[in-house]
């Protein structure tokens, strides 16, 4: 971890990196996901088009394999509890749960410590 401007530990490059590419890979699986629910199936059931679940079910296997790698990379730096980790791969089985992880990588890409910053001042 590196010290930021206002001297509170933050992330490096390296790290910032990582979780944008787990916030990237965590948009992918979601939305290949909704997809395969929301409309391949039903195509599939509904309208008689099998082949739609055909070509999305591999997409969205490998987006699946990619988030699950991305989760495993980032969370192999050590930065994260194992309850996280376990949220985020638990999430990934629930349709739209990977999107419940964003505001959570979101939190962790503004660094350590951003929790703590004052709320907003009262006025009088």
């Amino acid at each position: 971890m590196a010290i930021n401007d206002q001297g509170r530990p933050g992330l490096d490059g390296q790290e910032l990196t990582l979780l944008k590419r787990l916030h990237l890979a965590s948009l992918v699986e979601g939305s290949t996901l909704a997809i395969l629910v929301c409309v391949a199936v039903p195509l599939k059931h509904l309208a008689g088009y099998p082949q739609v679940t055909a070509m999305m079910g591999p997409i969205h296997g490998l987006a699946f394999l990619f988030y699950a790698w991305m989760v495993i990379n980032t969370a192999s730096g050590g930065m994260w509890r194992k309850a996280q980790v376990a949220r985020l791969l638990i999430l990934a089985f629930i349709p739209f749960g990977t999107f419940f992880n964003v505001g959570t990588i979101k939190r962790r890409a503004a660094g350590p410590g951003v929790d703590d910053a004052p709320a907003k001042e009262k006025r009088i």
